[in-house]
This record gives C-alpha cells, structure tokens and sequence, in this order.
C-alpha cells in the first residue's frame, strides 16, 4: 500500500468527520487533532498548514516508528493514536506554527473551551539554523500561543496562551478565550516564555487536541457554574476509574498465581493471538472485555482476557500494537469520542502496569465512526461497542 493511498485515506477520513461535526453549532471540528501521518521531519501533518518562518524547516511527525533512529532524538510514546507534533523555537529568533480553517467561524462575544495535550522531550537535538550543521539541546521550556484570524497564518487575534510547558510527561492544559471578532482560521504556534530576553532553543510536543466546544460565558455566571461543576464531575469519575484500573493491574501484577488461575489461563480466549498467525495491519477484537455502561472502569472478568494480551507481548518483545476503541450511534460525537479513547486508554494501562513498555502500545479512539454492524438494532449496537488491537510491527 503507497503511502499516497494512506494520506488519501486519512483526507477522506477527516473531511468526514469535518462534515458531520458542520451541524453541530455548538462544536467546531478540528481535523486531525491528534496529528497522525508517517513520522518523518520537516512536514506538519494531513490538514495542518505550516505557517512558520520560510527561511527555516516546518515542524515535525513524531515519534519514529520502532527501529529506525529516533528524529531529534525524541522518543517519547504519543498520548492519543500513533503520532504527535512537534515543534520548537530556535535561538536565531524564528518559530514554528501550524494552522487550519475551522468547520464553523468562531463568533465575535461568545465563548468556547478548548484542550491539548502537551509535554516536552528532555532529550532533542538538532542544528538551531538550515545553515547550520551544528547540533544543540533544545530542551528550554516553551509555551503555546493560539490564534484566531481571518486566513491562512493570519494572526488577527491572541486568543490564549499557555504558561512554560516544563513537563516531561502529557498533561492536558485547558484554555478557554472569548473573540473580539468573528474568525474562521485556528493557529497553534510555540513561542518563548515571556518576557522574553534573549531568543533560545526549546521544544514542545502536541497531542490530542479537542474540537473547540461552544460554552456559557462567564458572565452568565448561573450557567456558567454549572458548566464548571459537570465538567469538574465528569473529570473526578475519569480519575476514579483511572486509579481503580492501576489499582487492580499492580494488584494481579503482585498476587502469585493459584493453581486454579493457572488452568484458566491454558483456556485461550484469543486464538487470533499467535504470532505464527497474525500480520501488521491486522485487528483483533477484545473478546470478554466488559465496561459498565457509559464507563471505561474496566470489569474485574475481563482481566483473563488482558493477561493474554500481555503475556502475547512478553512472549514477542518486537511486536508493537495500537488499541482501538469504538461506540455504538446513539450517543454524540464528543460523548463517543470520549468514551472510546478513555476504554482504549484503560486498556492500554492496564497492560502497562503489568510491565510492558510504553513505546510497544498506542491507544486511539475512534468514537462511532467505524461500525461493523448497524446501529439500527440491539445487537449491531453490541458488536459496534467494542476494543480492538492492531498489530503495528512484528
């Protein structure tokens, strides 16, 4: 398969999402928010425009695939899908930035949410000019700006900025801006920490970037509680589940086995699951896995099935996977895709916490965009409603 066909792909993928998020007025889309392409320097990815300096390289795909040498030396595992954007600011007092025309204009005195995932690579070196040869750290904290304008890397208005990303590991930051005038162009820059007093270099790492959700304003301050209590609720029970799943994984990791367990373990649930038989691109669906409804606090009975995903990767330290998790269509887009990415993220650590490095397993949700069956009866919904994992490398 041509790597040509897999970007056509992914275009078609992204316009679709585009159009169906169009008649949703309270969200404008994002596409391709978690930044997925081919790994490769110098060519932002599908659907982002670089709008950074002409005398020096575009940002970067990150990371390289297993095997072949790390770009810039960054390793580090994305935190949403298979790749991540990165960007730097150089001492030569150029930039990077990358932007996209939005599915809807932002509206002049209304309010909106958005979040991105951000870290930095403590380990990043590259020549600090295309005229130079010479590799230097670029390990300075940075922070994010964001813009909103009326074109192309046109930057009518700041919209927020974020403090110094001096983490190693993704963090999610929050932003919330109001425009001063209707803007139909998005711009996600890296730039110094101000204020600034002499130009350096720094790197900054971006992943799963949200649509931009439509909120109440400040001002209508009834309103605007009860936004910030649902949404302080909603993220309370995602790190109570979060916990409870590392919890029950250390717990088993450090339980010796029973003879009982291990004669449920010579019980195979995933034949699919040989090395001898499976082949890169192939998905394998997570049979037994259970979650209760609306939740991805993974079930105590699911945990037979998850071992014998870690023990088929301890057993075959070369392979590499992506966990893929997929709704019903009922609920809306933002719900599913939450809710798929956080049961595919729940599964991923799971696995983890048993020992498994975090470089061989990426994690995505793909909301209710890729149904198996219809969604028109109980059933087709069941079979929708599922996790599944994709075999990257052998």
């Amino acid at each position: 398969m041509s790597i040509r066909f897999i970007i056509l792909i992914g275009f078609l993928f992204y316009s679709s999402q585009l159009l169906m998020g169009q008649n949703d007025t309270s969200m404008i889309v994002l596409i391709n928010g978690s930044f997925e392409g081919t790994p490769q320097c110098c060519n932002p990815p599908a659907a982002w425009i670089d709008c950074g300096f002409r005398s020096e390289t575009p940002p970067d795909i990150q990371p390289q695939v297993p095997g072949m040498e790390p770009l810039f030396k960054v390793t580090k595992t994305a935190y949403h899908g298979s790749t991540y954007l990165g960007m730097v600011v150089r001492e030569n007092e150029t930039y990077e930035r990358v932007g996209q025309k939005l599915s809807s204009p932002l509206k002049k005195g209304r309010c909106y949410a958005f979040s991105i995932y951000l870290t930095r690579s403590l380990e990043y070196k590259s020549a600090s000019n295309t005229g130079s040869m010479e590799l230097k750290p670029f390990t300075t904290p940075v922070i994010l700006r964001i813009y909103g304008g009326e074109g192309y890397c046109n930057q009518k208005e700041l919209l927020a900025e974020s403090e110094p990303v001096a983490n190693s590991d993704w963090k999610r930051f929050d932003f919330e801006f109001k425009p001063k005038s209707d803007m139909a162009y998005f711009e996600l820059e890296a730039f110094y920490k101000t204020p600034v007093l002499f130009p350096y270099n720094g790197n900054l790492l971006l992943d799963n970037a949200s649509n931009i959700k439509l909120i109440p304003c400040p001002e209508d301050k009834k309103k605007y509680l009860a936004y910030k209590n649902e949404k302080a609720a909603i993220e309370a029970s995602e790190q109570k589940s979060q916990t409870a799943i590392l919890g029950s994984a250390e717990k088993i990791k450090s339980t010796p086995e029973s003879p009982n367990v291990s004669i449920k373990k010579q019980q195979k649930i995933l034949k699919e699951l040989d090395k001898s038989k499976v082949k890169v691109g192939q998905t394998i669906k997570i049979e037994k896995l259970q979650f209760p409804a609306d939740s991805f606090k993974i079930n105590a009975n699911s945990f037979p099935v998850l071992d014998e995903v870690y023990d088929f990767l301890k057993t075959n330290p070369k392979i590499t996977i992506e966990i893929g998790g997929h709704t019903n269509g009922q609920p809306s887009h933002e719900f599913c895709d939450r809710l798929s990415t956080n049961r595919a993220k729940a599964v991923r650590d799971y696995i983890l916490a048993k020992g498994i490095a975090e470089e061989r397993i990426s994690y995505k949700g793909y909301g209710k965009r890729q149904p198996v069956a219809s969604n028109s009866t109980k059933e087709g919904r069941l079979l929708n409603q599922r996790v599944e994992i994709k075999i990257i490398s052998i």
